[in-house]
């Protein structure tokens, strides 16, 4: 089956984070945006039977709203997915609480289809610790040993929202390349999530990738935020690490009541409120800015990307390219990943 007529001239276009409140509404404009494969959260601070639920209800959707989405597990259903007119979209959680205490869940999960793994939200976990937190000791002795068990079965680390000592450590851990799908340079806008040039460096040199985020707490002057100041941050990263190591996890959270934010932020940690990146005068979801509502606006990026002075090639790669080459290499176990061109899952775009 070949392409649509309207992307067919076109790389992948992926978003690597992304916890919207699912409708069809969202996926049918995924698809009027072009948008191949979606990395979705089914986690933030839920237990192993809790996570599962979660993937039941996603099983209901892909069932109900099967002319639109699909469920990916390797780098090939996003081909499978460009093939069909639909978006694949990939599981991760932002939060090790699924694993629970267990490092024989981090196999188990991998085979429900998650694919990526934050070592931590914003707070310490038993691996590693949040950016909110005044003390960073690093990863744990349990960190250590699940990471390498992320490693064997193909689970790639994802240290968004972690402290800088337990990233750079998380880097130097792994013997496969990490990824921080959502985030902003601490340069652009110094923001708690945000990443030092260090870690930026570090990350590209190790081979991994940075997605940058568009949720307006990360953003240069916040909902006000201009896609020519968004654009031109990016170039600068590029200098920092590379181009072949950016791309785009817009962390966008479409239609969400506040009280997800609430769940996000205070889970069942404290009976305090917290306010994380918010304020008590602005305690929920801050507007989007105006050329990044939804999954529609993502050609504005693309047309930005141009207008600061990057080639076609390098645009492609950051609007998706990049991500796909990364999925295509780390989602399968590592005894295949030397071989991977052989995996029957493997295929290019």
């Amino acid at each position: 089956m070949s392409l649509p007529q309207t992307f067919a001239s076109r790389g992948p276009r992926i978003d690597a984070m992304q916890y919207d409140n699912w409708s069809e509404k969202i996926f049918q404009q995924m698809r009027e945006g072009g948008v191949d494969a979606v990395h979705v959260t089914i986690a933030y601070h839920e237990t192993f039977r809790e996570m599962v639920a979660n993937i039941e209800a996603w099983n209901r959707r892909f069932q109900r709203y099967s002319h639109l989405i699909l469920h990916g597990k390797w780098a090939s259903d996003i081909a499978l997915a460009r093939q069909t007119g639909r978006t694949a979209i990939f599981f991760g959680f932002q939060n090790p609480s699924p694993i629970e205490d267990d490092i024989g869940l981090v196999e188990v999960v991998h085979s429900l289809g998650a694919r990526f793994m934050q070592l931590t939200y914003n707070n310490q976990s038993l691996l590693a610790t949040g950016c909110y937190e005044q003390e960073d000791p690093g990863l744990t002795r349990m960190g250590k040993q699940v990471v390498r068990e992320m490693n064997r079965v193909g689970l790639v680390v994802d240290m968004s929202h972690s402290a800088e000592r337990s990233t750079l450590q998380a880097i130097e851990h792994s013997e496969r390349p990490i990824a921080i799908t959502h985030a902003n340079p601490a340069f652009w806008h110094a923001a708690l999530r945000n990443k030092s040039d260090t870690v930026l460096k570090v990350l590209g040199q190790s081979g991994g990738m940075f997605g940058f985020s568009l949720y307006p707490h990360h953003l240069k002057d916040k909902s006000a935020c201009s896609v020519q100041s968004f654009c031109e941050m990016i170039a600068r990263t590029a200098e920092l690490m590379g181009v072949e190591h950016l791309g785009l996890g817009s962390d966008l959270c479409q239609d969400q009541p506040n009280s997800v934010v609430d769940w996000m932020r205070v889970g069942r940690w404290t009976l305090d409120v917290d306010y994380g990146e918010g304020s008590k005068a602005q305690p929920g979801f801050p507007d989007q800015p105006a050329w990044f509502r939804d999954n529609r606006d993502f050609h504005n990026i693309e047309a930005g990307l141009h207008g600061v002075g990057f080639g076609a090639q390098e645009v492609a790669a950051i609007m998706g390219g990049n991500w796909l080459r990364f999925f295509e290499n780390n989602f399968v176990p590592a005894k295949a990943q030397a071989g991977a061109a052989a995996h029957p899952h493997e295929i290019a775009v």
